[in-house]
């Protein structure tokens, strides 16, 4: 898609209206952005690190959240 090089705020206002969800570990991207101006939802993911290990035990409260999601909200999943 190349995406890569975007920083937050340009990353979603690519995924705004293309996706559904937007799924990070980055703890302060919801004080950096006016989240609410975007047409996605965010899902930030709190773990110790975000390393695969530390984060396979959010899935199943992830799934949850993902039912229960809303354009220009933030979830927080592993508080």
């Amino acid at each position: 898609m190349g995406w890569a090089s975007k920083e937050n705020g340009a990353l979603l206002d690519l995924a705004s209206g293309k996706f559904d969800v937007f799924v990070t570990t980055d703890r302060r991207l919801s004080y950096q952005q006016a989240v609410s101006k975007f047409e996605i939802a965010v899902i930030v993911l709190i773990a110790r690190r975000s390393k695969l290990e530390f984060l396979l035990p959010l899935i199943p409260e992830l799934r949850r959240v993902l039912g229960l999601v809303k354009p220009g909200q933030v979830y927080r999943v592993g508080v």
